[in-house]
């Protein structure tokens, strides 16, 4: 569908629709032409679908009747039921919450449930036509079926623009739902007040995966209703009616704010002042070609090229914008905190310190910081820094401690406009904290498997934060702490089986726990995490020559490491973790403790097997279909991996500022960083000719297997001879 226009008068409009950090404006090339929504939105992708801009506070899109699993973002390919349009989605998460402030537009007398599809005469539902959907960066539209009515839909950062084509009708009705919350999220206290003809204020709290969730909005109607009516057990429903003719359209902005009423209005105010539905569509998308063509490719290929715009799309979906245009946010202490700086929510941090963070890092410098800065607010608000933070609150959803890896991370990077003495006490503040089986590793120096669940899993991520902590005491010049915490970082050592030649649960006595089977999973119910010894074992990138040293040197651990991709995927055990998708051998490209183990080639001087393997991957688990990501996208993560990877590298070690060379997929990308344009070329690239044969930087021969960060971030060309294998 192509854009209209803008004539000059529609320019005001336009500059109040786009909310980023830096002036969107129109590209000559529409990358948002590259991106295919749909990628993701069958298996177990979990993928948003919707209208939304970059890191957007709003992901405005539809939402199912099925709250389960693979509906965690609200869209599944697999069903083509809608029960509104939510303001708020999660891309790509294991567990389900949010769908906050539900719009449906509907015809005649409704009942106000979510409804059942064998029984298409009861619930607020109707059937999504699908083959006349519309889904692209920024906008998105459907017809529904039942009431005749076409829904569109477009957003700035903190404000959704819904466009509603009603047929003729005496009882034409737009229905708020504050019922209906994401999967497991329940509504705990709700309010809507009319304000006038065309407004309504209110408010949902509810309690999910986030355990005090507080969302306020207004909405506003761009014709007056002919009366507003409470609706449904507890008034959780609203209904404005309305008369209608043949085609007419109904437009509702509706802002949200994590703070106050007061913040939702100035959030419209500032954001959606008028009614240009395509004046703010166009602006959305303007906001995604402007970040999106921070990178520019060359290449034949063009189904690489669709899964690289779309991976790119996929990581800046979260992060989400949690500040009103104000400054002022809804703290980790619950209580209202004013920034110079943007605050953000949906961190997923125990996948996305692996990929996502570091190349947020590389495109995104400036608001990079701003989260570093936000994750250390939130650990002075809460007493530590962030597991899995979502709208204020602290999930602790999964192991370790993996907001020390991303603050770390950004100390060793010298990241400008991070408080670094900040951040740094934050990290210690957080490594001090005995809960989630700190106590534990003091005590015994490790987790006893007869203490806790998932004990192997907590200590080995702990181990890898440890060891991000003594690469930014180095930066800070603090000797101490370097020598104790890697140090500690080592702790994962007690593990190591010699018998076995796997990580293994051991018990306080010093006794392995048995009977051990490598291969076996039990869902969060075991020694691991979403994982079993095979892919533990290799879950050790801040110590490769640990490992060399446990399997008796370098040629008896790329043996071993071999095994890992060629021994049998049979996984074993009562509640095999779904998790485990993507599966080579052992090795588990679906989920985020697999993620850089294949670099463990290129490390240890194989890299002609590292590239095979990202070729495989990036080939065979990165498709065009709708079931073109192998395991969870995990709020940017599985994505984020796609992109580093297909341009050549990865950030294996945490908090070191070295991404390893694997195999570029394009033959030639640009880089926009804050020193100009970073350039990757890889002269005579093709499937076969896919090995790393010589590398040059800026022109001169370059003996090393990997680019640093710094390197990056100046500019320059990395110049890749590919060839066949010898």
């Amino acid at each position: 569908m192509k854009l209209s226009h803008l004539t000059l008068l529609g320019a005001p409009l336009l500059l109040a629709a786009c909310t980023q950090n830096n002036d969107a404006t129109a590209s000559d090339e529409q990358y948002v032409d590259y991106v295919d929504t749909k990628i993701g939105t069958d298996f177990h992708g979990h993928v948003f679908v919707g209208a939304d801009v970059p890191f957007g506070m709003v992901q405005l899109g539809p939402t199912s009747i099925p709250q389960s699993w693979d509906w965690c973002s609200g869209y599944h390919d697999s069903d083509s039921t809608v029960i509104g349009f939510s303001h708020t989605h999660l891309s790509g998460t294991g567990i389900g919450d949010l769908f906050d402030v539900t719009l449906m537009p509907v015809t005649g007398e409704v009942t106000y449930a979510r409804g059942q599809e064998e029984n298409p005469g009861s619930g607020l539902w109707s059937y999504a036509d699908r083959s006349k959907e519309v889904s692209v960066p920024g906008y998105y539209s459907v017809p529904l079926t039942r009431y005749g009515i076409n829904a569109e839909l477009t957003a700035t950062n903190r404000t959704g623009l819904h466009r509603y084509t009603f047929p003729k009708s005496d009882s034409a009705a737009i229905v708020i739902d504050l019922q209906n919350g994401g999967c497991w999220d329940k509504a705990t206290d709700v309010a809507m007040t009319v304000e006038g003809d065309n407004r309504i204020v209110g408010q949902r709290f509810s309690k999910g995966w986030a355990n005090n969730q507080k969302v306020f909005f207004v909405a506003e109607f761009s014709k007056p209703f002919e009366s507003f009516e409470l609706k449904g057990d507890g008034n959780l429903f609203g209904r404005a009616n309305f008369v209608t003719d043949s085609a007419e359209q109904i437009l509702v902005k509706v802002a949200l704010s994590p703070v106050s009423i007061e913040g939702a209005k100035a959030n419209m105010a500032k954001e959606m002042p008028g009614w240009d539905f395509e004046a703010t569509r166009l602006a959305a998308t303007d906001a995604w070609n402007s970040e999106l063509g921070k990178v520019t490719l060359t290449t034949s290929d063009d189904d690489a090229r669709k899964i690289f715009y779309t991976s790119l799309y996929h990581t800046m979906i979260s992060p989400a914008t949690f500040s009103d245009v104000d400054g002022k946010y809804r703290g980790a202490d619950d209580k209202i905190h004013q920034s110079e700086q943007n605050q953000y929510t949906v961190y997923s941090l125990w996948d996305t310190y692996r990929a996502q963070m570091p190349l947020m890092a590389l495109l995104h410098p400036e608001r990079n910081a701003e989260m570093i800065n936000n994750m250390v607010n939130i650990a002075e608000e809460q007493g530590r820094l962030p597991v899995w933070h979502l709208w204020g609150n602290e999930t602790n959803c999964m192991v370790g401690n993996p907001g020390i890896i991303a603050v770390a991370d950004a100390i060793v990077k010298q990241t400008p406009g991070v408080d670094m003495e900040r951040a740094y006490k934050a990290l210690l503040t957080t490594a001090a904290d005995t809960a989630r089986g700190g106590k534990y590793r003091e005590q015994y120096g490790f987790i006893p498997s007869d203490k806790m669940n998932e004990s192997i899993a907590f200590d080995m991520e702990y181990a890898i934060a440890d060891a991000a902590i003594a690469a930014a005491a180095a930066v800070m010049g603090d000797t101490a702490n370097v020598a104790k915490f890697t140090e500690r970082s080592h702790s994962y050592r007690n593990y190591l089986d010699k018998s076995t030649g796997f990580v293994r649960g051991k018990l306080t006595d010093g006794s392995w726990r048995t009977p051990f089977d490598p291969n076996s999973t039990n869902h969060r119910m075991d020694d691991y995490c979403e994982g079993n010894a095979w892919q533990y074992t290799w879950l050790v990138p801040q110590d490769l020559d640990g490992l060399v040293e446990f399997f008796g040197g370098r040629e008896n651990t790329v043996a071993r490491l071999d095994t890992l991709f060629t021994t049998s995927s049979q996984l074993t055990g009562d509640d095999v973790s779904p998790d485990i998708s993507g599966l080579i051998g052992q090795y588990a490209h679906g989920n985020e403790p697999s993620h850089h183990v294949i670099y463990f080639y290129t490390m240890l001087g194989e890299p002609d097997k590292a590239a095979d393997l990202v070729r495989k991957v990036t080939d065979e688990f990165y498709t065009t279909k709708k079931d073109g990501i192998i395991g969870n996208e995990d709020a940017g993560q599985m994505s984020a991996w796609y992109v580093l990877s297909s341009l050549g590298f990865y950030q294996v070690e945490p908090a070191s500022g070295r991404f390893w060379f694997g195999s570029p997929v394009f033959d030639e990308a640009e880089i926009k960083v804050p020193g100009g344009t970073f350039k990757v070329v890889a002269l005579n690239n093709s499937k076969d000719n896919k090995y790393i044969r010589g590398v040059k930087l800026n022109g001169k021969d370059y003996d090393k297997m990997y680019i640093t960060h710094d390197d990056i971030i100046k500019g320059g060309t990395l110049e890749f001879t590919m060839g066949p294998k010898e």
